[in-house]
């Protein structure tokens, strides 16, 4: 220790002195015989000036310490990403977001070579969280890869609510996540749609408006409406009418999109600064050039549910009767049934929903948001699923996922969960060359997919890289028709959770369908106070004229037993949990009352314990009630 600690103190100025000995050494070497010792005397005079320069600043305290020696670190650290990437990091190996396999399995498919692999699985099958579909011995055979759905109904159904869709959608069980023009190159823009156009699936826009790249190759389009309402906006960022039907009315266009969150930064606007605004970004979005462009983090046409649901109707109308839907990752649970209450409220339902998970892509995230706001894929859509079950309501409404989805298994398991198609990002990027060097949002992208410099982006080639986008979407789907064949099934709609198999330990195996139940339908309706308790504690509280949680009045709640989650062991009220939500105080902070909505109230709150409020931190898979210790205090 004391020799590491005296060659730690020595060897600190080491590198700078034998620079400024060998400028010394150049120098009279040069002076003695000339030629090319002005060479090596400027290239050591440089760092000797280097190391006068690290040792008087003050940024940084490595480089004041070791001279010269210290920009080493720095240069490591730059590196450091590719050295794990191409050298330590194995297979499946925890990627970042995506493994190694992962990535390879997309490049094998966009180029269209064998993806096939000798010796066995290389995954612990052993594993806790290890996942299979089941096969059967009576294997199907189906003819095509090409599976489709209709997004608002089938042509031949009859038209069900308040303005229904006129012109539904038939459409691939695969398709491109939202990305807009400026996050990504216009290459990269001509590349997604050319090879959506091959293959015969859409490509979502992004909240950034439909640019002239988007148009040049006619693929299927899914115009997104974020908050900043681009290519529909007012002069002050609110939503025009006429604008939005000059556009949504163009053949290309077949499906609308109401982003109300992503999955990556739920909750969260954005700022594109005005020396990024160009004159084409500029032209697509209907902002000025040079202007910072502002995308607010919520929506100004609409502040309730049932204000959502007119202006999903709103714009079914103004785009001539064209599927409309919206996009969110799941957060506060009682938002999400306030919208659904609005549903049965004004029998007004969108033609779809995109449920978007917490793993979801973004150019670019706050950290804290990208790691630790909003609900995963799995647990979002199941919760969507449920809920448009239960309240009678998943026959008019479909419902896409997008999170991490790459391979063929991804999309069973979506499939599983209860999506009827799902939506990839990152994987259609890898299909036009991204190496997940996590730049994008830098303008510095090797590959030229997201950046708006034109001498990066000349690296990539629509005509080459079209054809893999269509390639990548194609053999995923022929991958996917084989699994379902060795199921046993015939298309993806006849996947549930009781297809999929999950380790809970290295001893026992369980059904997702046992994990993650489904309710019946109307479940909700119909027997709210036997359901788990997710319905049985946010539904009260959902209210379809406020996206703030409701708090019945105590008339309106009767006593009950054993349907909440425990506070010291006792059940948890929902007007409790409603008071936490919104911080107010119980009427009498002693006591926590058992309660359960009813129309009557000749019933009264039973006071039961004298202990402090308490908020489930979770709701768990099983539908038990938390522990005690589940609760925060």
């Amino acid at each position: 220790m004391a020799q590491r600690a005296f060659l730690a103190q020595h060897i600190r100025y080491t590198t700078w002195a034998l620079c400024a000995l060998f400028t010394l050494l150049s120098a009279i070497a040069l002076l003695r015989w000339g030629g090319g010792w002005w060479v090596p005397l400027g290239a050591f005079g440089a760092l000797t000036l280097l190391g006068w320069r690290d040792h008087a600043q003050t940024r940084h305290a490595v480089l004041r310490n070791y001279p010269v020696l210290g920009h080493m670190r720095f240069l490591l650290e730059f590196i450091r990403p590719e050295i794990r990437q191409y050298f330590v990091e194995g297979d499946h190996d925890a990627g970042e977001p995506f493994t190694r396999a992962q990535r390879t399995v997309v490049y094998q498919r966009a180029k269209g070579v064998p993806d096939v692999r000798p010796f066995g699985t290389k995954l612990d099958v052993g594993a806790k969280g290890y996942e299979w579909i089941n096969h059967s011995l009576q294997t199907t055979k189906i003819e095509s890869h090409d599976f489709r759905i209709w997004l608002g109904g089938r042509p031949d159904a009859p038209a069900v609510g308040v303005s229904p869709c006129t012109q539904p959608y038939n459409a691939s069980v695969f398709n491109i996540s939202a990305m807009s023009f400026g996050a990504l190159s216009a290459n990269a823009i001509r590349a997604l749609n050319q090879g959506a156009r091959i293959g015969g699936f859409a490509h979502d826009t992004g909240e950034g408006g439909i640019s002239r790249y988007h148009r040049e190759h006619g693929g299927d389009l899914v115009w997104e409406i974020g908050s900043g309402y681009f290519g529909c906006r007012n002069t002050d960022g609110s939503f025009n009418a006429e604008r939005f039907a000059q556009q949504a009315r163009e053949p290309q266009v077949k499906m609308i999109e109401i982003k109300l969150s992503q999955g990556a930064k739920p909750g969260h606007g954005g700022v594109l600064p005005g020396a990024k605004v160009t004159p084409e970004i500029a032209a697509a979005r209907g902002v000025p050039v040079g202007v910072d462009c502002i995308s607010p983090s919520a929506h100004s046409a609409f502040s309730t549910p049932v204000e959502l649901m007119q202006f999903v109707a709103r714009l079914r109308e103004l785009s001539g009767g064209k599927p409309v839907g919206f996009k969110l990752c799941i957060g506060h649970i009682w938002e999400w049934f306030g919208i659904v209450k609005a549903m049965l409220e004004t029998d007004i339902t969108p033609d779809y929903i995109v449920v978007d998970g917490a793993e979801g892509g973004t150019g670019a995230a706050p950290i804290e948001f990208a790691d630790h706001m909003g609900a995963p894929v799995q647990e979002g859509l199941h919760l969507v699923h449920n809920t448009l079950i239960g309240a009678g309501l998943r026959e008019r409404v479909k419902i896409g996922a997008a999170g991490k989805v790459i391979n063929s298994f991804d999309l069973a398991r979506m499939f599983a969960l209860g999506a009827d198609w799902c939506n990839s990002g990152r994987g259609f990027m890898m299909a036009l060359g991204c190496i997940q060097a996590q730049v994008c949002h830098s303008g510095f992208c090797p590959t030229g997919i997201t950046t708006q410099d034109l001498r990066r982006e000349r690296a990539l080639v629509v005509a080459d890289k079209a054809p893999r986008v269509a390639q990548y979407h194609a053999n995923t789907l022929h991958a996917l028709k084989e699994l379902l064949q060795a199921a046993g099934l015939m298309h993806p709609d006849q996947l549930s959770t009781h297809h999929i198999v999950r380790r809970i330990d290295s001893e026992r195996i369980r059904l997702l369908s046992a994990i993650m139940p489904t309710l019946r339908p109307r479940a909700i309706l119909d027997d709210l106070e036997h359901q788990h308790n997710v319905y049985r504690l946010y539904w009260p509280l959902a209210d379809a004229h406020s996206f703030a949680p409701h708090i019945p009045a105590a008339h309106e709640w009767r006593s009950i037993d054993a349907l909440r989650p425990t506070v010291a062991g006792r059940p948890a009220s929902a007007v409790q949990i409603a008071e936490e939500l919104t911080h107010r105080r119980a009427p009498h902070p002693g006591a926590i009352t058992r309660l359960v909505p009813e129309q009557s109230s000749a019933h009264r709150a039973v006071p039961t314990a004298s202990t402090p409020t308490h908020v489930p931190r979770e709701w768990t898979a099983s539908g038990d009630a938390p522990a005690p210790e589940h609760l925060d205090a």
